[in-house]
């Protein structure tokens, strides 16, 4: 059987899963690459491949505890993912604070259109963020990085909206204040590239 038709939507993916699990992977063709993008741009390319599969797998065991009247899964399966990262945030803090001090992304190295001069200038980004809670850091990545909306993070983290609104402002103000003391930042045009960062 092929998975669900496009206008289905992610409630009605999970409740028929139930029944057909080969279904659950219509959710898979529509998330995958998002969720592994985000895990990329937090861990490198290598994790990225591992945290997709174990979101996916951890979603398909427990979708009979989905919450059906939530027509969009983007939020549950980015808290997941959000979970599995959590687990491996001494390694992001440890790769952040390499970045901060050569100046040298490895994902974003690997991007061929960006600029040397965009690439260097992440290393200020990279120690404003490893300066950050990660329950901060989480918040203004699923932000900046997989563009949710205030309602979709505190969805995905389980935490209240007013939290969410908190924890995004006090991120956003410590990294503002890490990078305005950075003169290499301040000339970079790294903010073109996500401007959300210190908005």
């Amino acid at each position: 059987m092929t998975g669900p038709p496009a206008t289905t939507d992610d409630a009605e993916v999970v409740a028929q899963s139930l029944e057909q699990p080969e279904i659950f992977a219509g959710l898979y063709d529509r998330y995958a690459a998002d969720i592994h993008r985000y895990a990329a741009r937090r861990l490198g390319e290598g994790a990225a491949d591992d945290i997709t599969a174990e979101t996916f797998l951890i979603a398909f065991r427990s979708r009979r505890r989905y919450d059906t009247a939530r027509s969009n899964a983007r939020p549950w399966l980015y808290g997941i993912a959000a979970n599995l990262i959590g687990k491996q945030r001494r390694g992001e803090e440890r790769a952040l604070r390499a970045i901060a001090r050569t100046g040298e992304d490895p994902v974003a190295a690997s991007w061929s259109e960006r600029c040397d001069e965009r690439i260097a200038a992440q290393a200020p980004l990279a120690g404003a963020l490893a300066g950050l809670s990660s329950g901060d850091r989480h918040v203004l990545l699923l932000v900046a990085w997989a563009d949710l909306g205030y309602q979709e993070v505190a969805e995905a983290l389980h935490i209240p909206l007013g939290t969410v609104r908190s924890r995004l402002n006090r991120a956003r103000r410590k990294v503002r204040e890490a990078l305005s003391a950075d003169p290499a930042f301040v000339k970079s045009d790294v903010m073109e590239l996500n401007p959300s960062w210190t908005k």
